[in-house]
């Protein structure tokens, strides 16, 4: 050993030798992702265990009712994730949802059955609703929790003032919103063709442009992006118009499948789905990360555990129980990933 050369320190005997995983299931962990594993492990005992107590549970008819039944929930966690990525939440858009329905429908009726007309005002009222939430968040300086708490029962109310709480319109005779509740594209439902389209267009956002680079920065670290020269402001109201509008054709497609526009029915609870795909998905509640393909697998998972349920005829107050518990698991799981100290105990 030559005078410049440090001896090596001694290794411990005691240190236990790190844990290798083959290189095969390295590189598919590493491709797939741990948490989307999980879900993927998730799904198949689902699927297996309701597709062993009734066979029809694996039919093509009934997964297209699977994928149909999931899109609403699916379109509110897809944008859902982006607001969580941003280190923000939003609890309205189920009320955003119920609000666009009641506006398309009843636009539709007062034009003479425009349906254009009917779809195009039940977006815009999503991207206002999407903007009037960003503003109060930026300019009020509202807590995100609070200020679309707030919204939810704003929005709601509204809904139920325009329509007098009643479902408005008829459009099971319109060809376009027929298109959209029964249509099929090259074997699938048009219902599903939406929730890939509108999934496939945030993902490219959020993992190959600089937009997508600069929302998980914020959400990240927000003091490090302002540094950077990100205007959080402009990102934080885009996200949540860009979630308003979603939600507004998550409404749309509502009033197509029910035929009228719901101020409530269809829509209570949508906000409870997507925040618990979200989690499901790996999205950190606290910010800066998530993905939408976890996200949408978390859909499928709770689209299959709810149609399973029903199919066995068990009583829908315990899909609800079995869906909170749910987003608890998520949520401590994420804790013990990420070494969080819980409350009132010791680190």
């Amino acid at each position: 050993m030559s005078a410049t050369e440090a001896p090596s320190a001694p290794r411990p005997k005691d240190r236990p030798e790190p844990e290798r995983r083959p290189a095969g299931l390295r590189t598919l962990v590493a491709s797939v992702g741990g948490q989307n594993l999980s879900l993927i492990a998730a799904l198949a005992v689902v699927v297996v265990l309701f597709g062993s107590l009734n066979p029809n549970f694996l039919s093509w008819d009934n997964i297209q009712v699977i994928g149909e039944a999931a899109t609403i929930a699916g379109l509110l966690a897809v944008v859902q994730t982006v607001v969580i990525i941003c280190g923000a939440l939003d609890i309205s858009v189920g009320s955003q949802a119920g609000l666009a329905s009641v506006v398309s429908a009843m636009v539709f009726t007062s034009t003479g059955s425009s349906a254009p007309l009917g779809i195009g005002a039940a977006l815009l009222a999503g991207a206002a609703v999407g903007l009037l939430n960003g503003a109060v968040i930026i300019h009020g300086r509202v807590n995100p929790t609070i200020a679309t708490l707030a919204g939810l029962a704003a929005y709601k109310g509204l809904a139920q003032l325009v329509s007098g709480g009643r479902a408005q319109g008829f459009v099971l005779n319109d060809p376009v919103f027929v298109f959209l509740s029964r249509g099929k594209i090259a074997g699938l439902p048009t219902m599903i063709w939406i929730l890939v389209l509108v999934a496939a267009a945030v993902h490219v956002l959020l993992t190959y442009t600089d937009i997508g680079r600069n929302i998980y920065a914020l959400g990240g670290n927000d003091t490090a992006a302002r540094l950077a020269g990100i205007n959080l402001n402009k990102y934080l109201i885009s996200a949540y118009a860009l979630t308003g509008t979603v939600a507004a054709l998550a409404g749309v497609l509502l009033t197509a499948r029910t035929g009228s526009g719901q101020p409530v029915s269809g829509s209570e609870g949508l906000e409870l789905q997507s925040i618990t795909a979200a989690a499901l998905g790996g999205c950190a509640l606290k910010g800066g990360k998530g993905t939408i393909g976890g996200t949408l697998l978390a859909v499928a998972l709770l689209g299959a555990l709810q149609n399973g349920l029903t199919v066995q005829g068990i009583n829908s107050f315990w899909q609800n129980v079995a869906q909170g518990l749910l987003l608890v698991a998520a949520v401590v799981i994420q804790q013990r990933r990420n070494r969080e100290r819980a409350i009132g105990l010791p680190a």
